[in-house]
Formats: structure tokens, C-alpha cells, sequence
């Protein structure tokens, strides 16, 4: 009972990272949209949700224990330049519209997963609690 609360708080733990990872990816495309030959970037939510759980916890190795994650690539999501449908003459990859779609979508996505996990355990306290 306990490992199939601990694998359905796993699932929704993990795909709050990963919503929190490509929010930050997402934002520096809209801050580096006027940055010539900038390159967007972005990643594939549910196949780095899939890798997330064959992952050993999804963080880097490192030699000293004052060393950081990076927060960029915190879980070892593989970044991938986005194609552009129109080809700015200054080499920038990032269309504005695209992203601030790309981020208001994962942003109301990342909401319902809180809503959902947050249901889960007032279910559980009330279960509990009687």
C-alpha cells in the first residue's frame, strides 16, 4: 500500500520538476528574443517524463559537495533546438508567439498538477483524519 502512495506521489512529484525545468527553458527563449543568433530551446514533456523514472533521480554527478545542479538541466532533460516556422534575418530562432503559447500552456498544466496532488492528500487527511 505504501509503495503505490509513494510510485502515485513519484509520478506527480516528477512531473511538477519537469514542468518547473522547461518553464525556466521556455522563459529564457521570451528573455532572449531580441538576442541575435540566439537559438531556442525546448524539450519533449512526456518523453522526459518516461526517462524521468528510469533515471537514478535525474541529477548530475559531482565531484565536490559544494558543487551545484545546474537549474537550467537540474534533471538531465535533453534540450533540443526548436525549429522556426519563419526565419528571422538575424539568426534568432524565437518566435513570440509560439513561446508565450508554449508557456501559458505548461503553466496551466503545472497548476492542474498541483491541484490534483493537493486533492490527493486532502483526500488521504480526510481519510485519516475521519
Amino acid at each position: 500500500m505504501v509503495s503505490r502512495l509513494d510510485e502515485s506521489f513519484s509520478f506527480f512529484q516528477k512531473a511538477i520538476d519537469l514542468r518547473g525545468v522547461r518553464q525556466q527553458v521556455l522563459a529564457s527563449n521570451i528573455a532572449n528574443a531580441d538576442t541575435p543568433n540566439y537559438k531556442a530551446r525546448d524539450f519533449d514533456f512526456s518523453s522526459e517524463l518516461k526517462n524521468a523514472f528510469s533515471r537514478n533521480g535525474g541529477m548530475l554527478q559531482t565531484t565536490d559537495p559544494h558543487h551545484m545542479q545546474p537549474a537550467s538541466n537540474a534533471l538531465g532533460v535533453k534540450l533540443k533546438y526548436s525549429m522556426p516556422y519563419q526565419a528571422s534575418l538575424d539568426g534568432n530562432t524565437v518566435e513570440m508567439d509560439v513561446e508565450r503559447n508554449k508557456y501559458v500552456n505548461n503553466a496551466i498544466r503545472y497548476e492542474a498538477d498541483l491541484t490534483v496532488l493537493t486533492n490527493k492528500i486532502k483526500t488521504m487527511l480526510s481519510a485519516i483524519t475521519g
